[in-house]
């Protein structure tokens, strides 16, 4: 497999592992967009989030968490992204979830800033929504 995310699982990349367990692995981001960008990724290669076990998934998030703190001491603010999918921004398909660390004055902005803010839907829209994403 040619996954970068799997060749640093296997050791074939070098990287900068913070943590590890089980199922994941946490470390500095190659590509950072502030100082302290983490990746957080399962060991395991799934492209999507829905594609994990669930212990995976648990484990996945447990070490999310414990990053998210560490990371939060850097700045005080962390954004925490997943892009789950290629039409969602997904560049390396394996599942990643980025931990950003944030402050008032970084070039980015809330995840509004992402879209056109026009968007309106009608009632029909929003119920036809509800009933399809509802469990």
């Amino acid at each position: 497999m040619d996954c970068i995310f799997c060749k640093i699982v296997s050791g074939e990349i070098p990287a900068k592992i913070l943590s590890h367990t089980s199922y994941s692995i946490a470390f500095l981001d190659a590509f950072p967009l502030a100082k302290g960008h983490v990746l957080v990724i399962p060991k395991n290669h799934h492209q999507k989030i829905q594609d994990l076990t669930h212990e995976e998934n648990t484990d996945l998030f447990s070490l999310v968490n414990q990053m998210t703190s560490k990371v939060d001491s850097i700045s005080g603010a962390t954004l925490i992204a997943i892009h789950n999918g290629e039409d969602a921004g997904q560049e390396v398909p394996h599942v990643h979830v980025h931990l950003v660390p944030r402050s008032k004055n970084d070039s980015a902005g809330a995840i509004h800033s992402m879209f056109d803010s026009s968007l309106t839907l009608s009632k029909d829209e929003i119920e036809e929504l509800y009933n399809k994403l509802k469990i």
